[in-house]
């Protein structure tokens, strides 16, 4: 179960270096078109993030905070439906608001 919890945060870290990247490759452009990395990236960061806590709840590897990954699914899930809707309409605003999401997330992750 180690091998398999630590190969799911390595994925759920590519996930947040792709919705960084992807808002920095949108920012940097500044052509309007968005990049699909925000949108797969984020929903890579989803799903690793949900089986890396069943992981951790089925094999008794570390106590889960329960308030804590609530919070973290509803930012991620705001991070997921932000990234489809600049998919469909592109916008800056969108990309930096995705990108504070995903830098606020990994505050909560760190410091709490």
């Amino acid at each position: 179960m180690s091998i398999l919890a630590s190969f799911l945060l390595f994925l759920h870290m590519i996930g947040l270096a792709g919705i960084l990247a992807g808002v920095l490759m949108q920012l940097m452009t500044d052509n309007g078109k968005s990049v699909k990395v925000l949108l797969h990236s984020s929903l890579l960061q989803l799903v690793s993030g949900l089986l890396l806590v069943g992981v951790q709840e089925m094999g008794d590897l570390a106590d889960v905070n329960h308030i804590k990954i609530g919070i973290k699914l509803v930012i991620a899930l705001a991070v997921v439906v932000v990234a489809f809707i600049n998919k469909r309409n592109p916008a800056t605003k969108l990309a930096t608001v995705a990108g504070v999401l995903g830098v606020l997330n990994i505050g909560i992750a760190v410091f709490w």
